[in-house]
């Protein structure tokens, strides 16, 4: 329990508080699973939370929204599971233990009220089928019955069973997903079941809607280039749309846009729609009639084409702000590019052909960002006589990093460090005086 809360962030901790309340309270077994699990122990940042009840999943997620004003982005009635996004921002689903059988590749399945145990065995693959217990009282047991553990120790990616991507063919695109992302070698059986489901063809079985949500995953990831050349490579993007590949990949897009994104502070608030940025640079170089098709190809629905195909018309007005002569000052820009959404921000960078807005946008991250970062909660209180937690202190701490900006305030001088206490001079050592002591 302290190796999770310690990789979790304060509003992931407080998530997990409430989901864990909510379920003591309804009487339901509660574990986290998943990708929190693996990315846990395996030391990479944990994006969202998975949660898995042995019981009514749905009625826990109800509760939960209930009582901590979060909303329900999805529900899945056949698989009992719910997606939930709280108010700060925190991602999380809460899915019931179940098991899985499917009569033909790619079919809906049958599914199964089942136990953590039964549940955890019948995922995809090894590193994802860890559990964590939340409940009383085995809190902070983890469940591990196919060694995923050591799976992860090993950086090994292995399938959990025999027709693991024969009953469900898109995890032939989640296994190189996994590989491009952390890097790990694919265990020898798990490989041979990956090449004789390519020879059977079973990735002509991937449903639309399930294409749609790993290309989700994938324009999500960190580094997305890396994982749809991996696709590229095993002749397995022209699922999305044919002929994507090549000089319509984009590459020189994506490149640009990780360029900018490590440019950005660490710590540094930047919400960004990484998935409206990521399928922009997907489908830059298509034309009209492939990006018509790719959303064919995937069922998408207009709430989630409107991200990627109106970003350009969108980042039109934040263009001309920055392009103002009226931002004569440092803490103007700030201020205006603070608000903008960042996937704006990333395609203006990205696009733009005016100088002054590059310029601007690269002082704002390389320079304003950071400056905002070394304001204090100390300095703000000790400048305005507020203190942190009052309604006013988010206004005093604006006020003092435009005025850090501007340079009407100077950043505070390191206390001067102590001089070194004098040593006695050793027994026996000769002291000698000079005028250049």
């Amino acid at each position: 329990m302290f190796n999770l809360e310690s990789h979790l962030s304060p509003e992931q901790n407080s998530v997990l508080s409430a989901v864990t309340t909510a379920a003591a309270g309804l009487g339901v077994s509660l574990f986290l699973t998943g990708g929190a699990m693996r990315d846990m122990l395996g030391g990479f940042a944990i994006r969202d939370l998975d949660f898995s009840v042995e019981g009514p999943a749905l009625k826990l997620a109800k509760d939960v929204v209930k009582k901590n004003h979060a909303e329900i982005l999805s529900t899945d009635e056949h698989r009992k599971s719910a997606e939930l996004r709280f108010p700060n921002g925190v991602l999380c689903e809460i899915a019931m233990a179940r098991v899985e059988k499917y009569g033909k590749p790619g079919a809906k399945p049958q599914v199964t009220p089942a136990t953590i145990h039964e549940d955890l065995r019948g995922r995809d693959f090894t590193i994802n089928a860890i559990a964590l217990s939340l409940n009383r009282a085995s809190r902070g047991l983890m469940i591990d019955p196919t060694n995923g553990a050591a799976d992860l120790e090993r950086r090994e990616l292995r399938a959990t069973s025999n027709y693991t991507m024969y009953d469900d063919p898109v995890r032939l695109l989640r296994l190189l997903r996994f590989k491009a992302r952390f890097g790990f070698t694919i265990e020898e059986r798990t490989l041979s079941q990956f090449r004789n489901a390519r020879e059977a063809g079973m990735e002509k079985y991937i449903q639309p809607r399930a294409l749609f949500q790993e290309l989700h995953q994938i324009a999500i990831e960190a580094n997305p280039l890396d994982v749809l050349t991996a696709l590229e490579e095993e002749g397995l993007l022209g699922l999305f749309v044919p002929g994507l590949g090549g000089a319509k990949l984009n590459a020189a897009a994506f490149q640009k846009v990780a360029k900018a994104k490590a440019m950005i502070p660490f710590g540094a608030p930047f919400p960004t729609d990484w998935y409206a940025i990521s399928m922009y640079c997907l489908t830059q170089q298509l034309s009209a009639k492939e990006r018509s098709a790719l959303i064919a190809n995937t069922k998408m629905s207009k709430s989630e084409a409107d991200p990627w195909q109106k970003l350009e018309a969108r980042s039109k007005k934040l263009e001309t702000a920055l392009k103002s002569a009226r931002l004569s000052k440092a803490s103007q820009v700030y201020a205006l590019l603070q608000k903008a959404p960042g996937e704006e921000i990333l395609l203006l960078h990205l696009k733009s052909q005016h100088r002054l807005v590059q310029d601007r946008i690269k002082n704002y991250l390389t320079k304003y960002l950071p400056t905002a970062l070394e304001v204090t909660d100390a300095e703000v209180t000790e400048a305005s006589g507020i203190e942190p937690g009052s309604p006013k202190f988010a206004k005093a701490r604006e006020d003092r990093i435009h005025a850090r900006l501007d340079g009407r305030v100077r950043k505070p001088a390191p206390p001067p460090e102590p001089e070194p206490a004098p040593q006695a001079p050793m027994r026996g050592t000769l002291l000698r005086t000079s005028r250049f002591n």
